[in-house]
């Protein structure tokens, strides 16, 4: 697994959103994007993590910031997981993990005993020109968005 790195170009990519309609990273050209890999829709991290961006989302709008979150999931199971959690923000199905693959951050993981392939819970934000700006790798799901809300702050 190699992970993108600070300054490396962002992978252009097209998924299915919740509702089934094609979004591009190209569409949010000239704007920061938070683009957040998790691992499956409806658990209980990936909801804690998700519900952090959702009360965080008009602070990190005044930052400037668009945030995608992508799963293996598929878009009915992304329908679901915004309606049952309120989500304000834009899902992206990659049940391929193709996308996962570009960013790097799909690979063995180990869980309960079990080694499995996977997606690693890294976020990636996105400058306004298409490079990766910052890799966010070291957070609880419970502080994510601090963290994320942190460093625009200061950077």
């Amino acid at each position: 697994m190699k992970t993108l790195k600070v300054g490396e170009n962002a992978p252009h990519f097209t998924l299915p959103n919740q509702n089934n309609e094609m979004v591009s990273l190209t569409q949010f050209q000239g704007k920061k994007v938070l683009v957040y890999f998790y691992p499956k829709a409806l658990t209980p991290g990936c909801t804690t993590q998700a519900c952090g961006l959702r009360d965080s989302k008009a602070e990190l709008e005044k930052l400037g910031v668009v945030i995608l979150g992508i799963s293996p999931d598929s878009p009915k199971k992304l329908a679901q997981f915004i309606e049952k959690k309120e989500l304000n923000f834009t899902l992206l199905s990659d049940e391929d993990h193709l996308v996962a693959e570009q960013f790097g951050v799909w690979g063995e993981k180990k869980f309960m005993g079990r080694t499995f392939d996977g997606i690693h819970r890294i976020s990636f934000l996105i400058d306004e020109q298409g490079k990766i700006a910052q890799v966010f790798d070291k957070f609880k799901t419970t502080d994510h968005h601090q963290v994320v809300l942190d460093y625009l702050k200061n950077n």
